[in-house]
């Protein structure tokens, strides 16, 4: 197993390992692919934490970053980070590949000098690598009330003591929602991937076309 950054001629290999790994899990059909394909010129991308995972000379992994910020009580903007997709093929799942990957990017990332990280996922998962639900460091998600304890939005600090006693509020970076905002290009972009059944399951956090 390697782990390495990024390359130019990755792009397109791991654009389709992610629209496998995504394919019907949150919606019919997916747009994981797309949010990376159109994330690698936003600002908020950090091709330092860009990275894949090789397993026999087969891409069977990969991460990214980014930035975001919490807004602050008092009006002023916080930095913090966002990762995601993470992408494991999808017969590399559930055998310890997902969580070596993100464990291998959280401790570059603490070296790099990121102090916090905000993400939306499943707690049983994302717990085995530090994290816990964002509301028990009064960090408040954006689109469910202020008071409430979501289940799905979770934080980790990975520098002790860089968020300290602060209270704010999470807003996932705009990049993350391109595909909804511009649907006649994603509809374009997808014809160049083999056709793959969109099938409606039980499960799913959005039930569309």
């Amino acid at each position: 197993m390697n782990i390495q950054l990024e390359q130019p001629k990755d792009y397109r290999e791991v654009e389709n390992l992610t629209r496998e790994a995504f394919w019907n899990v949150y919606r019919p059909g997916c747009t994981e692919h797309y949010v990376l394909n159109q994330y690698r010129n936003n600002p908020d991308f950090i091709p330092e934490l860009d990275l894949v995972m090789e397993e026999e000379g087969r891409i069977i992994g990969h991460v990214m970053f980014s930035k975001a910020e919490i807004i602050l009580d008092d009006g002023s903007h916080f930095p913090s980070w966002t990762f995601g997709p993470i992408s494991i093929a999808p017969e590399y799942k559930r055998k310890g590949y997902g969580l070596r990957l993100l464990n291998y990017a959280l401790e570059k990332a603490k070296k790099m000098g990121i102090g916090l990280i905000s993400m939306e996922g499943n707690i049983e998962f994302y717990k085995h690598a530090g994290f816990d639900l964002a509301s028990k460091m009064k960090i408040h998600y954006h689109a469910e009330p202020r008071e409430s304890e979501v289940p799905y939005f979770l934080a980790q600090e990975l520098i002790p003591g860089y968020w300290g006693n602060r209270e704010g509020t999470y807003c996932p970076p705009k990049g993350y929602f391109v595909a909804d905002e511009n649907p006649e290009a994603f509809e374009k972009y997808e014809a160049t991937f083999p056709k793959k059944e969109k099938l409606h399951l039980p499960g799913q956090l959005s039930i569309g076309a």
